[in-house]
């Protein structure tokens, strides 16, 4: 989905009151569409469930100027006072009014057969100026967008990804469809957005990882020199065995000898050395 631009001309005149202006009491769990008082009964699970991981990913993905709010009332008319599941809104003052801004995205979970309901919420947001407003489908396992041009709701494709200015990183929209722990999506999202705490949580994994490689690499290297020092050492007792036998090493053999870096082998060597075994003899079967 293509990022929109943050230019946009809202419906703001005089006949409208502010969008933080009550008509009912905050708290009370209602709602007014059309003047007409709407009880909003606490969710069910799938309901409840959604609406919380929605909120987790909408905070984790919001860019820095914008915050997230939760059931947040909503003026959109003289007679309409209505409250979307998650919506976002610039953390800037209306320069106007002095009060919260209009939200530039609104969310409502809806089972299928709610639809119908939500479209009217949808409609009167849109209207208010609310730029994009989404329904997520818990029955369906779908996420929809409002169409005002239509008066309707529009399905997204499955792959859909929300780009907006008002998210710092783009948001899977099948993350909010899928009943399924958020962890990633929100990992993801404060690494993009460069979280200090998760920014700082790799930066020291990566510097524990260096440092345990490094001393990996010490002990490994100090442990190759012992076993090439110890080699040289025995090739050397070797070559003495046959400097004392009165016996000559030509050069050629002399250099297989000290390209021996196996142990237990140079080992047997000095034995069979010690006995009267020849330079040829002792590297007749070496590989």
């Amino acid at each position: 989905m293509a990022r929109p631009s943050s230019a946009f001309s809202r419906p703001e005149g005089p006949e409208l009151p502010a969008v933080d202006e009550r008509i009912v009491a905050p708290e009370s769990r209602y709602e007014i569409i059309d003047g007409e008082l709407t009880y909003v009964s606490p969710a069910h699970e799938p309901h409840a469930t959604r609406c919380s991981k929605l909120s987790a990913l909408l905070e984790a993905h919001v860019a820095d100027d914008y915050d997230v709010a939760a059931d947040m009332l909503t003026r959109t008319s003289e007679t309409s006072d209505i409250a979307p599941d998650a919506s976002i809104f610039p953390r800037a003052r209306d320069p106007r009014t002095g009060g919260r801004q209009l939200e530039e995205l609104a969310f409502e979970v809806v089972a299928t057969q709610a639809l119908s309901n939500a479209a009217a919420k949808a409609a009167k947001l849109s209207a208010r100026g609310v730029r994009r407003v989404f329904a997520i489908d818990t029955d369906r396992k779908r996420a929809l967008v409002w169409s005002p041009a239509t008066a309707s709701w529009e399905i997204l494709p499955q792959d859909a990804v929300l780009e907006d200015v008002v998210l710092a990183a783009p948001l899977p929209m099948k993350t909010l469809v899928h009943a399924v722990k958020t962890d990633d999506a929100v990992a993801e999202a404060l690494l993009v957005r460069k979280n200090r705490v998760v920014v700082q949580a790799v930066s020291e994994g990566e510097a524990r990882g260096r440092a345990e490689g490094e001393a990996r690499g010490r002990a490994e290297g100090e442990a190759r020199g012992r076993a090439e020092g110890e080699a040289r050492g025995k090739v050397e007792a070797l070559l003495a065995i046959f400097a004392a036998q009165g016996r000559t090493v030509p050069a050629e053999m002399e250099a297989r000898l000290r390209a021996a870096r196996d142990g237990q082998t140079l080992d047997a060597w000095i034995r069979r050395a010690a006995t009267g075994a020849t330079v040829e003899e002792l590297l007749a079967n070496a590989k």
